[in-house]
C-alpha cells in the first residue's frame, strides 16, 4: 500500500524560502525608503512654513529682478517647500502601502527634478557670460522701481544687500542718479547711516559695485555651494534608487508569492 508523501515538495519549499527572503528585503527597503521620505516631507513643511511666513509678514520680500518679479525668497521657498512636500508625501505612502503606482510616480517626478536641475547647471556653465550681463542688466533696470508704490520688496531687498555687502548700486553708487534724477543714493549706501546722507553726504557712500561685491562672496563660498549641490544630487540618487529597486522587488514578490 503506498504512503502519501508528507511535507511540502522541495520545489515547493524552496519557492517558500525565497519568497519569505524577498518579502524581509522588502520589508527593509520598505522601512528605510519611509524614513528617507519622512525627513524629506518633514524638511519640505519646513520649507514651505518659512516661505508661506516671509509671504504673510514680508510681503514681496528679497526680489531685485524686474524681468521675474516673482522670484521673490517667499515664492521660492513655497515652490521648493511644495514640491519637495509632495514627492516625500508619495514616497511615504508608496513605500508604507507598498503601492507600485505611487513608487512609480515618485521615481518619474524625482527623476525629471533631477534631470532639470543638471539641464541648468550645464546651461548656466555654457551661457556664464551671458547670463552674467543679463543679470546685470535687468538689476539695472529693477533699480527704476526702488521706492514706487508696490514694490516694497524690491526696495527692502536693496536695502538689505547694501547694508549687509557694504555697496552701491550694480555697477556704480552712479546707477542710482538716474533713478533719483540727481547726485543721490539710498540711505542704505552710506557707510553710518543717518536720516538723508544718501542726498547730501557723498564722502560717506560706499564705493564698492553691489554686483561684484555679491559675485565675490559666491566665489568665496564657492566650496560650500559645491558641497551642497552635491549633498543635494547624492539625495536625490538615493532617493531614486531605493524607488526604483522597491518597485522591482515588489513587482518580483508579487510574481514570486501569487
Amino acid at each position: 500500500m503506498p504512503v502519501a508523501p508528507t511535507g511540502n515538495p522541495p520545489h515547493r519549499s524552496t519557492e517558500l524560502k525565497r519568497c519569505n527572503m524577498t518579502h524581509n528585503c522588502l520589508l527593509g527597503l520598505k522601512y528605510l525608503m519611509f524614513v528617507f521620505n519622512l525627513l524629506f516631507w518633514m524638511a519640505g513643511g519646513g520649507v514651505l512654513g518659512v516661505g508661506i511666513w516671509l509671504a504673510v509678514t514680508q510681503g514681496n520680500f528679497a526680489t531685485l529682478s524686474a524681468t521675474f518679479p516673482f522670484l521673490s525668497a517667499a515664492n521660492l521657498l513655497i515652490g521648493t517647500g511644495s514640491v519637495a512636500t509632495i514627492i516625500g508625501f508619495l514616497g511615504c505612502v508608496g513605500a508604507i502601502k507598498e503601492n507600485k503606482c505611487l513608487l512609480l510616480s515618485f521615481f518619474v517626478l524625482l527623476l525629471l527634478i533631477f534631470i532639470v536641475e543638471v539641464i541648468a547647471g550645464i546651461l548656466v556653465c555654457v551661457y556664464r557670460a551671458q547670463i552674467d550681463t543679463h543679470a546685470r542688466d535687468d538689476l539695472t533696470d529693477g533699480l527704476q522701481l526702488f521706492g514706487t508704490d508696490g514694490n516694497i520688496g524690491l526696495t527692502n531687498a536693496w536695502s538689505i544687500v547694501q547694508t549687509d555687502f557694504r555697496c552701491c548700486g550694480v555697477s556704480n553708487y552712479t546707477d542710482w542718479f538716474e533713478v533719483f534724477n540727481a547726485t543721490q543714493v539710498p540711505d542704505s549706501c552710506c557707510r553710518e547711516y543717518t536720516v538723508s546722507c544718501g542726498l547730501h553726504s557723498p564722502e560717506t557712500w560706499w564705493r564698492d559695485a553691489c554686483y561684484e561685491r555679491v559675485k565675490m562672496w559666491l566665489q568665496d563660498n564657492l566650496l560650500v555651494i559645491g558641497a551642497f549641490a552635491l549633498c543635494t544630487a547624492l539625495i536625490q540618487v538615493v532617493g531614486l534608487t531605493l524607488a526604483m529597486v522597491m518597485y522591482c522587488r515588489a513587482l518580483r514578490a508579487f510574481d514570486y508569492c501569487s
